[in-house]
C-alpha cells in the first residue's frame, strides 16, 4: 500500500512484532448488546430511555460515592455547577425513582422536589437568571438498577467481589442525578470514591490520591476533558495495577491498567500488543485526545468492553477487544455521537478501526475481517445503518447494521476515494475545532469527506446510510479475438429502499500468468462496458479485493466471437484438477495433450486425442500435480498451441 504515514510507521514499530495468533473474530456487538426488557421486565423501552428537558449547560460535576463491592448499594454526594440557557425556576435531571433521595441541598438550605418516573423536578425558591453559573448538591442513597448492559453491577472474580458500573445508553441516571441526553457534556468532573480497604476504584482521568480512615479508601480521580454522562465510570476490587507507556512524538502516554491479580499475565501480554495500535491510531488521526492525563483499563465481569473516557472497560485482553476501545476514545468519546440514532458514528467507526490494525499491522487477517463483516452485514435483506428505533436497546448496538454495515460503509468511501482523500478527510473530521469534545451527528462526517474529496455525497448517503439492503451484481462477459473484453454489469437489490446502488465496481481478469484490475463506474443496471487488453484472459473475477456490501453475484461467460483456428482456451485458470479446453479445430485429426512444468520438464501428457473440425470441448483431469504454474500444449501432424495454467 502506497501510504507514506505506514513506511514511517513500520520503520519505527519495526521491532514490535506481533507473535500471537489473531483472537476469534468475536462479536464484540453481540457482548455489548443486551436486552432491557428482560432485566427490567416492567417497563417499556420508552419509559426507559426517557430523558429530563434541562434548560442548562452543565459546567462541573464533584461525585462522591460511598460502595462496597460485596454489597449492590450506592451512597452518592452529586454536586453540580449549572448555568442556566434561560431564566428558569426549576430544573430537570435524570434520577432512577428506585433510589432515595435523602435531600437536595441549594446555598445551604433544602429545596423541594417531585419525581415524575425517573425525572426529578427541582425547585428553587427564585427565578434564576440566564448564563450566571450556579450549583446544587444532591444527596441519596439506595440499590440501583441494572438495566440496558448493566448499569450498576457486582459480581465476583475468583472468589473476589468487584463492583462496576455501565450506563450506555440510557443508565447513568440508574445511579446518579444527571444530565443524560445527548446534549451537553460536563466540562469537568472530580470523582472521590470510597470502599472498604483491601480494594482499589479506577475511573477517570487521573489518580490525584488515595487516603485511608477507619478501615476505608477513598480515591480521588480528575478529569479536566468535556466528558458524556454515559462515559463516566466506576470499579472496584483487589485489582493489581501496572503502567505501560507509549512513546510518539517525543511525548509518551501512559496506559494504566487495573486487572484481576489472576489475569496479570494475559493482561501485560495484550496491552504490551496494543501499544502499536495506540501508535498507529496517533498517527492516523491525531495524538491521543486526552493526552494531558492518561489511557487506560479496568477489568470487570461482563462480556467486551466498554470505552469509558480515558479508563476502557474490558472482560479480556483480546487484540481486537482492545484495539476496539482503544478506538473509541478518538470515535466516541473526543467526539460523541449526538443522537442515537447516529451510534455509528462510535460503533461503525470502532469497528473499522480495528479492521484497520489487521490491514497494516496483522496483514494475514484482513482478508478474514473483510469478509466476515461483509457476511455479517448481509445476513438479513433488508435495514439501514440510521437507526430508525432508538427506544430500542437491541436494534441501537445492532451488530449487522451499527457495527458491520456502519464500518464497511466507511470502507466503502475509502474505496471510492482512495487512501489519501479517505483519511484526510476522517482527520479533519476527528480534528475539527467545531467538534472536538463535543456531539456530532452523520451530516458533520459527511461534510467532511465531501469537502476532502469534492465530491457531493448525498446519493451515497442516501443509499448506504438510509438505504436499506444492499446490491447482487449480474455480470456477464465475453472478448474477442483482438482481447477486447465486453462486459455487461447489471444490479438487483435485496430492498425496495433502494433501487439502484452507485458505485464503481473492480473486477480482476486474469489468463493465468498475468491479470489486471478495471473498475466500472456502474451508475445503471445494464450498462456495458468495454476493455483493450494485451492478454486474452480466461477468468473474471468480481470484488476480488473485497470494497463492497454486496451478496449472491454471479458471473457468466457468454461466447460471442468463434474462436480463431489452432487457439485453445481454458476454463477455469486458475484451476485445481479438472479444467477443460476449447478449441477451433482446422480439420478432424488426432492430437497429443502434454503438460509442462516451471522449469521445462514434461510432467503428462495424453495421446490419441479425437478432434473434430470446428469447436472442440475437452474436460482434462490432471490428478494429483502439486500446485504451481504449467503450459498446456495441444499438438497434431499440422499444428500446435499452447497456453499456461495455474493449478492451485
Amino acid at each position: 500500500m502506497k501510504t507514506t504515514w505506514l513506511s514511517v510507521l513500520y520503520c519505527l514499530l519495526a521491532a514490535n512484532l506481533f507473535a500471537q495468533v489473531l483472537d476469534p473474530l468475536v462479536d464484540i456487538a453481540e457482548n455489548e448488546k443486551a436486552a432491557w426488557i428482560r432485566t427490567h421486565p416492567g417497563a417499556s423501552d420508552r419509559d426507559l430511555q426517557r430523558s429530563a428537558d434541562n434548560r442548562s449547560d452543565i459546567r462541573y460535576c464533584r461525585l462522591h460515592w460511598t460502595v462496597d463491592p460485596a454489597v449492590k448499594y450506592i451512597k452518592g454526594e452529586v454536586m453540580t455547577v449549572f448555568e442556566p440557557s434561560e431564566m428558569v425556576g426549576s430544573l430537570e435531571f435524570d434520577f432512577s425513582q428506585v433510589l432515595s433521595m435523602d435531600s437536595i441541598r441549594f446555598h445551604g438550605q433544602n429545596l423541594l422536589y417531585t419525581q415524575d418516573g425517573d425525572v426529578i423536578t427541582v425547585a428553587f425558591p427564585a427565578q434564576l437568571p440566564a448564563f450566571l453559573a450556579d450549583s446544587l448538591t444532591f444527596f441519596y442513597q439506595g440499590i440501583p438498577d441494572s438495566t440496558g448492559f448493566g448499569s450498576f453491577r457486582v459480581d465476583t472474580h475468583a472468589g473476589a467481589p468487584v463492583l462496576w458500573t455501565l450506563s450506555e445508553p440510557y443508565g447513568a441516571m440508574e445511579w446518579w442525578p444527571c444530565k443524560q441526553a445527548l446534549q451537553d457534556k460536563i466540562d469537568s468532573i472530580d470523582i472521590f470514591i470510597t470502599n472498604p480497604s483491601g480494594y482499589r476504584a479506577a475511573s477517570n482521568g487521573l489518580l490525584e490520591s488515595e487516603t485511608t480512615t477507619n478501615g476505608w479508601i477513598t480515591a480521588h480521580w480528575r478529569h479536566r476533558y468535556p466528558i458524556a454522562a454515559y462515559l463516566i465510570g466506576i470499579a472496584v476490587t483487589n485489582y493489581t495495577v501496572f503502567t505501560v507507556s507509549v512513546p510518539f512524538g517525543g511525548d509518551t502516554t501512559p496506559i494504566l491498567n487495573y486487572v484481576y491479580p489472576e489475569r496479570l499475565a494475559d493482561a501485560q501480554i495484550g496491552i504490551d500488543d496494543n501499544v502499536v495500535v495506540f501508535q498507529m491510531f496517533n498517527q492516523l488521526f491525531g495524538k491521543y485526545p486526552f493526552q494531558a492525563e492518561k489511557y487506560g483499563h479496568a477489568q470487570f465481569s461482563r462480556l467486551g468492553g466498554m470505552e469509558h473516557q480515558t479508563m476502557s472497560f474490558v472482560s479480556d485482553f483480546g487484540f481486537e477487544l482492545l484495539s476496539h476501545e482503544l478506538a473509541h476514545q478518538w470515535f466516541g468519546d473526543k467526539i460523541t455521537c449526538a443522537s442515537w440514532a447516529d451510534i455509528w458514528l462510535n460503533e461503525g467507526f470502532a469497528s473499522y478501526l480495528t479492521g484497520l490494525c489487521y490491514n497494516f499491522l496483522r496483514p494475514q487477517y484482513w482478508e478474514l475481517y473483510k469478509a466476515d463483516r461483509i457476511s455479517k452485514a448481509t445476513l438479513i435483506p433488508d435495514g439501514s445503518v440510521w437507526v430508525d428505533d432508538t427506544t430500542s436497546v437491541a436494534r441501537v448496538f445492532n451488530s449487522r447494521l451499527s457495527y458491520a454495515k456502519g464500518a464497511m460503509l466507511l470502507h466503502m468511501l475509502r474505496w471510492k476515494f482512495g487512501d489519501s482523500i479517505f483519511f484526510a478527510g476522517v482527520h479533519n473530521y476527528v480534528n475539527d475545532p467545531a467538534l472536538v469534545y463535543g456531539y456530532v451527528k452523520t451530516s458533520d462526517f459527511k461534510a467532511h469527506m465531501e469537502a476532502a474529496s469534492g465530491t457531493n455525497l448525498d446519493e451515497f448517503f442516501t443509499d448506504w446510510f438510509f438505504g436499506k439492503g444492499f446490491p447482487s451484481y449480474q455480470i456477464n462477459w465475453s472478448k474477442s479475438q483482438t482481447n477486447d473484453v465486453k462486459i455487461t454489469l447489471l444490479q438487483t437489490t435485496s430492498d425496495p429502499s433502494v433501487s439502484f446502488f452507485e458505485m464503481p465496481v473492480p473486477v480482476k481478469l486474469s489468463d493465468g500468468l498475468k491479470d489486471t484490475i478495471v473498475v466500472l463506474n456502474h451508475t445503471y443496471s445494464g450498462q456495458e462496458f468495454t476493455v483493450a487488453l494485451d492478454f486474452s484472459p480466461t477468468s473474471l473475477v468480481f470484488d476480488p479485493n473485497l470494497w463492497l456490501v454486496s451478496l449472491n453475484n454471479t458471473v457468466v461467460s457468454v461466447i460471442e466471437d468463434p474462436l480463431p483456428e489452432q487457439y485453445i482456451d481454458l476454463a477455469p485458470n486458475p484451476a485445481t484438477s479438472n479444467f477443460t479446453i476449447r478449441l477451433n479445430a482446422p480439420g478432424s485429426e488426432k492430437a497429443r495433450l502434454t503438460l509442462w512444468s516451471a522449469d521445462g520438464k514434461l510432467v503428462q501428457q495424453h495421446q490419441g486425442l479425437d478432434l473434430i473440425s470446428g469447436l472442440n470441448t475437452l474436460p482434462v483431469n490432471v490428478g494429483t500435480l502439486p500446485a504451481g504454474r504449467y503450459l498446456v500444449r495441444l499438438e497434431t501432424k499440422t499444428w500446435q498451441a499452447e497456453r499456461p495454467l495455474i493449478l492451485n
